[in-house]
């Protein structure tokens, strides 16, 4: 299950595309399931599992005429689970050695329906 979300950023390209950056509770946990709504001018993100919002952002006048033309949205998720990824204490001063111990981060891309409120 997703422990949180934070929204990033907000841009818009081919459709409204949002960055955000997923949370997981332990490296075997594969339970995200995001739905996406607007009400009003506020873009939301709750899971479809329990229902709980999770994430929400105001959105601006083009922001928002973006996603009602298209009806999607682009969603670009940074995945981290806690206790793998984040600062370590001590880097290895030559990083480009490959011995820097940095965990690669997952990265996932999706368009997802907005459902309208």
């Amino acid at each position: 299950m997703v422990d949180s979300i934070a929204i990033k950023r907000v841009n818009i390209r081919d459709y409204l595309s949002i960055d955000i950056e997923a949370w997981m509770n332990g490296p075997d946990d594969m339970d995200f399931r995001p739905r996406t709504q607007v009400n009003g001018n506020t873009f939301s993100i709750t899971s479809a599992t329990t229902g709980k919002e999770m994430a929400s952002v105001e959105l601006d006048d083009e922001q928002l005429e973006a996603a009602e033309r298209d009806r999607q949205v682009e969603l670009r998720v940074k995945f981290g689970v806690h206790g793998m990824h984040g600062r370590l204490n001590h880097i290895h001063p030559i990083i480009a050695d490959g011995k820097a111990k940095k965990l690669a981060n997952s990265n996932w891309k999706t368009v997802q329906p907005i459902q309208f409120n």
